[in-house]
């Protein structure tokens, strides 16, 4: 019999993928359980583990790695085509739309909002389709709340502070997700 020593969860990295783990696990069965064990459910399941691994980044560092969200847009877009090609337009229209709707207020005020944000809205739309706009409304919301908290807590200084929307915008899709039922 040979024992494999459970090597120890330690460093960022170690640490974000127990923590991944154990936020997007819950999220995969319940996508298996919502969708069944077919290609809905295993691109919903990659679809909310990626949400998670990008909220944790952004709460982290406060940026969206380019090299998890972009691939994760042409992956889900392309499944769509594939599977739904009679719904091409939604999937492809959702996404581009809700990318330009939060690329604006970046025109309007630069820095208002991180260039992230806007790609994520790429993937949200790829896969909610017309759903995202309830993703984008609730985690306008969740995120508005949480401003307004840490305003009533630390004052007219945190006017300034920054707050990451990342995590607000992916809760809006876990929402979106099983609420819209693709």
């Amino acid at each position: 019999m040979v024992e494999v020593a459970a090597a120890p969860v330690s460093g960022r990295y170690g640490r974000r993928a127990l923590l991944c783990t154990l936020v997007s696990a819950p999220l995969v069965v319940a996508c298996f359980v919502h969708f069944g064990m077919t290609w809905d459910g295993w691109l919903g399941a990659y679809f909310c583990t990626v949400l998670v691994l990008l909220s944790i980044i952004d709460i982290e560092e406060r940026r969206l790695p380019n090299v998890i969200v972009l691939p994760s847009f042409v992956l889900v877009l392309t499944a769509h085509l594939v599977l739904y090609p009679e719904q091409a337009a939604e999937w492809t229209i959702a996404a581009f739309g809700a990318a330009l709707f939060l690329f604006l207020p970046t025109l309007l005020m630069p820095g208002a909002m991180g260039m992230g944000d806007f790609k994520l809205a790429l993937l949200l739309g790829a896969m909610l389709g017309w759903a995202v706009v309830t993703a984008i409304f609730i985690g306008s919301i969740a995120g508005a709340l949480v401003a307004i908290g840490v305003l009533m807590m630390r004052g007219a200084s945190a006017r300034k502070q920054a707050i990451f929307y990342g995590p607000f915008l992916a809760f809006g899709g876990v929402v979106a997700l099983f609420a819209g039922s693709l």
